[in-house]
């Protein structure tokens, strides 16, 4: 490899260590939210569901509007690892490939093994997480959207 590969080559693998740290966080996230989401979802179907929006509203006041935005920023993260998780996945798959094509063409295949799993095993759990965190999001937003609703029902009551 010349000098300009063999760096890009060196660059690519310190960033193994991080993505595979922020694919544990994500899923990590993915299964707290999933909890969270259980919860609420138990409470709503108990009907002992008391509504976030509704208590930000009586804490902060706000329009519409106000309450819109509150949406979003609550959503936010949920939305974030969703749709970077798989990218993450992607990138800590394709870094060990190199090792591993190199070790192919050594016929090494322990390094081979070693750098597949690591590979495979990544974007397996980033998908995970992703899917979670999708999951959540879609309804979370929902039953947000339907408690915005209300609010606005109240309002134009007033």
């Amino acid at each position: 490899m010349n000098a300009i590969e063999r760096t890009l080559y060196e660059l690519s693998h310190i960033f193994l260590a991080p993505v595979l740290m922020l694919i544990l966080a994500a899923l990590a996230y993915a299964f707290v939210a999933l909890g969270g989401f259980l919860w609420e979802a138990f409470k709503r179907w108990r009907g002992q569901y008391n509504s976030a929006l509704m208590r930000w509203h009586a804490g902060a006041g706000g329009t519409t509007d106000d309450a819109e935005l509150w949406i979003l920023k609550r959503l936010e993260l949920l939305r974030i690892v969703s749709r970077t998780a798989p990218m993450l996945g992607l990138v800590a798959t394709m870094i060990p490939m190199g090792p591993a094509l190199l070790a192919l063409t050594r016929s090494d295949a322990q390094s081979v093994g070693e750098n597949m799993v690591v590979a495979f095993s990544s974007v397996i759990l980033a998908l995970v997480a992703a899917s979670l965190t999708f999951f959540v999001m879609t309804i979370r937003r929902r039953w947000l959207l339907e408690e915005l609703r209300h609010f606005e029902r109240q309002q134009e009551n007033i």
